[in-house]
């Protein structure tokens, strides 16, 4: 389990870990977090993936559902980092949070997140595993004397096709009148990469939680598929094999489809960033950069010559903002470039 690997990461777990670690005499202890919600024996078949048979069955399914989204909407976070905005989950008490890798962008970034209440809270991006969108957030800002309020972790080996799940977000930002909100449905296809369900996600969603219907963590938002009921989700189960590379800021990978892109092209043999070609409605031309310009910032990064710059371009997630410095005619410029998405990744 991933609580296994947070103790070795953080000391203050140790209870969390034990709870979930403790001997079979104490195996049918409720597990930690405040999301899980015992199913009653009505929904056993519904459970493994049946739809409701009888009105009593469909009547114990809205009813779980309604305690399962009051809970889960208290440790789901609106995230904002930069001009970026996406949600998140808070899973243990002193404020790890996961969301998808493209939300989190980078390690070292300074994030501020939204809780269910309006509290605004203060955090920095960790490690992000970029092959199926994971990413880490830890929050900086003390944690309450009853702690985070957090998930019960699950597990997404058990999850097949038919199951029910709970999706949750903060699209478009957190809105106090409105609240997280909340979607219904079922996972369509399992992989070893990605869960993919029929819950209705739209922008601001990424990053949020997908929970099954005892309010267990089977996953995290990360892209919406062809169409708005075609969601793909990270399985829960890869941030436990990785927990500690992410937990060390570790990054790594790149999510097919969200390969960055500029659109510039320049001679590797030069010693300094010079832009020869600039495609036509690219990035980089939407951003005024020309032809001749030498490029000597790419946001925190020093360009030293070409090789260097599609490095700089490489560390970056589609739709990043990034502030270029450049020079033009002996003249420094500054530009904000947003990065675009390479359509052969």
């Amino acid at each position: 389990m991933m609580h296994r690997s947070l103790v070795r990461i953080e000391c203050s777990l140790l209870v969390i870990v034990a709870i979930l670690v403790a001997s079979p005499a104490s195996a049918q202890q409720k597990p930690s977090g405040l999301t899980f919600v015992s199913a009653p024996s009505a929904l056993t078949g519904v459970l493994q993936g049946e739809a409701p048979h009888s009105l009593a069955e469909l009547r114990a399914l809205e009813h779980q559902q309604q305690i399962v989204s009051q809970r889960v909407a208290k440790c789901t976070v609106s995230v904002q980092i930069g001009y970026a905005q996406g949600s998140g989950v808070v899973i243990t008490s002193d404020g790890y949070v996961l969301t998808a890798a493209h939300v989190a962008m980078r390690p070292g970034q300074q994030a501020v997140m939204t809780l269910s209440d309006g509290r605004q809270v203060h955090g920095t991006t960790l490690g992000m595993n970029r092959h199926v969108d994971a990413g880490l957030i830890k929050i900086d800002d003390p944690a309450p004397a009853e702690g985070w309020p957090f998930a019960t972790l699950g597990s997404s080996s058990g999850v097949s096709p038919g199951t029910w799940c709970v999706a949750v977000g903060h699209p478009g930002g957190y809105e106090p009148e409105r609240g997280a909100v909340i979607r219904i449905g079922r996972v369509l296809i399992t992989r070893e990469t990605s869960l993919v369900t029929d819950c209705a996600l739209i922008g601001g969603d990424s990053g949020g939680p997908l929970f099954d219907l005892t309010g267990k963590l089977i996953g995290v938002h990360s892209r919406i598929g062809n169409d708005v009921t075609d969601n793909l989700h990270v399985p829960i189960d890869h941030y436990d094999e990785h927990w500690a590379r992410l937990a060390r800021g570790e990054l790594w990978g790149h999510l097919p489809g969200f390969r960055p892109r500029i659109g510039v092209q320049g001679r590797k043999q030069d010693d300094r960033a010079v832009i020869e070609i600039v495609g036509r409605d690219s990035p980089a031309a939407e951003a005024g950069i020309l032809p001749g310009d030498v490029i000597k910032n790419f946001g925190d990064v020093t360009i030293a010559d070409f090789e260097s710059l599609k490095a700089a371009v490489a560390d970056t997630m589609p739709g990043e903002h990034v502030q270029i410095v450049l020079e033009r005619d002996g003249i420094r410029k500054r530009m904000i470039l947003v990065v675009g998405r390479d359509p052969n990744s």
